[in-house]
């Protein structure tokens, strides 16, 4: 049975950084599309970024550029987002995603992507 499963959230004040990881089991992330996305209470989900654990490339949505890095570790078949000079406008739920492809993000409306149970965020002072 595929599972994610992300933990690292928590309660950061803002400037502050946190390091979220997504787990695997069940599947070994070696030909994977790996993407973080967030959901804030009232909002549509949104992508943060992505990795192929192919070959390591990444991708970044503008609002993770210069603050946010992804990076997978396959002994520990884990993916990491590294988050720094955190906003309150970052508080959400954060979700992983997985997808065997050699695109970078997954497809998240096909039907072979298996997701995390979100970790949360909250930025506040």
């Amino acid at each position: 049975q595929v599972q994610l499963v992300e933990s690292g959230g928590g309660l950061v004040q803002p400037g502050g950084s946190l390091r979220l990881s997504c787990e695997a089991s069940g599947l070994t992330l070696d030909s994977y599309g790996i993407g973080w996305f967030r959901q804030a209470p009232g909002k549509e989900r949104e992508g943060v970024s992505c990795i192929s654990t192919s070959d390591g490339s990444t991708i970044y949505t503008d609002l993770a550029k210069g603050r946010f890095t992804i990076s997978r570790d396959h002994a520990k078949n884990t993916v990491y987002l590294e988050m720094s000079s955190l906003k309150p406008d970052d508080t959400a739920v954060y979700y992983c995603a997985a997808e065997a492809t050699s695109f970078r993000c997954p497809n998240v409306y096909g039907p072979n992507v298996h997701w995390g149970q979100g970790t949360q965020v909250t930025v506040s002072s």
